[in-house]
């Protein structure tokens, strides 16, 4: 009985970890029956074992990230980041909202100042905002569109940047799409692409994917990390650091068995 339930605390941790580091953002009913099947599996003497080795080697691979800035190759190898140069629009991306106060995430803000800086600069006229299409998180949150126009209309009152909406897009994919439709449009020639460092590489990759075949080019152009010093001198840092690695790498693996539908 002893070893069934400390098989089941095991895979209740584990499932609970994965959750965070992978910031996985299910809803709570699907998250606790994922956390209730690891708990299960301390039932059964094989899969309790798993379970065990699988922690230990775990422990071994987080006491590494943390103590040594193991994970600076891997960061770098996520980010593309370019001189910016004149263009057509700047596509600062959609990070995240803080539903319950109604507050822009630190990487929506970072994204949406950077691509204002471009914009003032004189490096392109307009800039887009997402909108998120509710399907993750509450339903009655606040759209980041709406909160980052506001933003603006606060910097500049009396003036500022053509403002276009990226609306009802879930991924980057979708955001990617809706900037096909905009070039095509109006004809633009290339775009600034702004995001943090960790989702740059990924993010340029797709918005090539799609904006490639109308001759559109793509400058990617990255807003300052909110989440952690990217020298990773601190083992907090080191978590920041792992856990964007992890969701990187998820991300890229549901893209690779058929991603996200377009929405």
């Amino acid at each position: 009985m002893r070893g069934v339930l400390s098989g089941a605390v095991i895979g209740c941790a584990l499932a609970v970890l994965a959750a965070y580091l992978g910031e996985i953002r299910a809803p709570v009913p699907l998250l606790l029956v994922c956390i209730l099947a690891c708990a299960g599996l301390g039932a059964f003497r094989l899969s309790r074992r798993v379970l065990k080795v699988g922690a230990g080697l775990l422990a071994a691979v987080f006491a590494l990230c943390l103590l040594t800035p193991l994970l600076r190759a891997p960061l770098a190898s996520l980010t593309e980041n370019a001189e910016p140069v004149q263009a057509d629009a700047v596509i600062a991306l959609g990070a995240g909202v803080w539903c319950g106060t109604g507050a822009l995430e630190p990487s929506s803000l970072a994204r949406l100042i950077r691509g204002l800086e471009l914009w003032r600069v004189g490096l392109a006229p307009a800039v887009t905002v997402s909108q998120q299409s509710g399907l993750i998180g509450p339903k009655d949150c606040p759209k980041l569109s709406d909160l980052e126009r506001a933003h603006i209309r606060g910097l500049y009152p009396n003036g500022g940047p053509q403002v276009l909406t990226l609306a009802n897009v879930t991924t980057t994919r979708d955001e990617a799409a809706r900037v096909r439709e905009l070039a095509r449009v109006r004809g633009w020639k290339r775009i600034l692409l702004v995001t943090s460092p960790s989702h740059s590489a990924r993010a340029a990759r797709l918005f090539r994917a799609q904006l490639a075949p109308l001759g559109v080019g793509v400058t990617s152009v990255n807003a300052p990390e909110t989440r952690f010093d990217t020298t990773l001198p601190l083992p907090s840092d080191r978590l920041a650091a792992l856990r964007v690695l992890l969701y990187e790498g998820i991300s890229r693996v549901k893209a690779g068995v058929g991603g996200t539908p377009e929405r």
